[in-house]
């Protein structure tokens, strides 16, 4: 299939581009500034036989122009992957309403763009898959990441409210729950522009750097928390036929997921039950048959 990954340079998304290019599958990843700063990451891309794209997420001229590059590399896009997305981490009262924005424009906002960028040729073949790649902090939180767990959990929101509006025109969406893992994610964490309101909350003003410190000694003390994993279960996801896919796909060894499995099977049987009741039970479904007239 042709795939689109946004958030190439590194990370989780540039193990999953590189994994569905030996898996068989045209790619193409996109990469800020890839002429320059990123230069080298987009050689070694275009090496494995990734076509490069330049987006930037929080900019629509850039998501358009983007979008319109890899539909010409790879002659249209079947699967889009969100995987582009900034952490935060600090005492929540620190973040102003700028930092936030800041942080929702790159996680949620950016996602919204790429998905609309990308919708209107996947409804128009009646094909296509949206993969989200969120967070087991977008079905719980943890104290001192407030900004990141608020925006997964409006990127789970979104992803749910698509995959029942565009299950009609077989568009299938579904969503990467990865837990924490050490990868270049906790080096570029947004922290807030200001730390006045500290003094009022004494010794715990401390806490955030004292619990990213402890979190990261621990993913790195558990040789089974790999990123492969994360990117196994994406080629896995997309290997399988539509209409197959699970919409929630949890990935973690830590033990983090372990409760919020039966979390998100209870709150699928909710979905079906609330839909059924207001008689919109066909929106639970994807259709994978073609109007007539397409």
């Amino acid at each position: 299939m042709n795939i689109l990954v946004t958030g190439a340079s590194s990370g989780f998304g540039n193990l999953i581009a590189a994994d569905l290019v030996r898996a068989g599958h045209r790619v193409a990843g996109s990469v800020r500034d890839p002429e320059g700063r990123n230069a080298k990451v987009a050689a070694s891309l275009r090496a494995l036989g990734v076509e490069v794209v330049e987006i930037d997420v929080t900019d629509d001229a850039s998501v358009e122009s983007g979008v319109a590059a890899a539909n010409r590399a790879l002659g249209g896009i079947d699967v889009l992957i969100n995987n582009a997305g900034a952490g935060a981490y600090g005492i929540q009262e620190n973040f102003s309403a700028e930092d936030f924005r800041r942080i929702f424009d790159i996680n949620v906002f950016g996602v919204q763009r790429m998905i609309r960028a990308v919708l209107p040729q996947m409804r128009a073949r009646h094909f296509g898959l949206i993969l989200n790649v969120t967070s087991l902090l977008g079905r719980v939180t943890i104290p001192f990441l407030g900004p990141y767990n608020a925006a997964k959990w409006a990127v789970e929101a979104l992803s749910e409210n698509y995959r029942w509006e565009l299950s009609q025109f077989g568009v299938e969406v579904a969503v990467i729950e990865p837990g924490g893992f050490p990868t270049s994610f906790f080096g570029n964490l947004i922290t807030p522009t200001s730390h006045d309101r500290d003094l009022g909350y004494g010794e715990l003003a401390g806490a955030p750097e004292a619990m990213l410190e402890e979190m990261g000694e621990s993913l790195a003390a558990n040789p089974l928390q790999t990123p492969q994993i994360v990117s196994d279960a994406v080629v896995e996801l997309i290997n399988m036929a539509p209409g197959e896919r699970p919409f929630r796909n949890e990935v973690d060894r830590s033990g983090m997921s372990d409760p919020i499995v039966p979390y998100n099977v209870q709150a699928e049987k909710v979905s079906q039950t609330l839909f059924t009741s207001y008689g919109m039970e066909g929106m639970l479904k994807l259709n994978t048959v073609a109007p007539k007239s397409a």
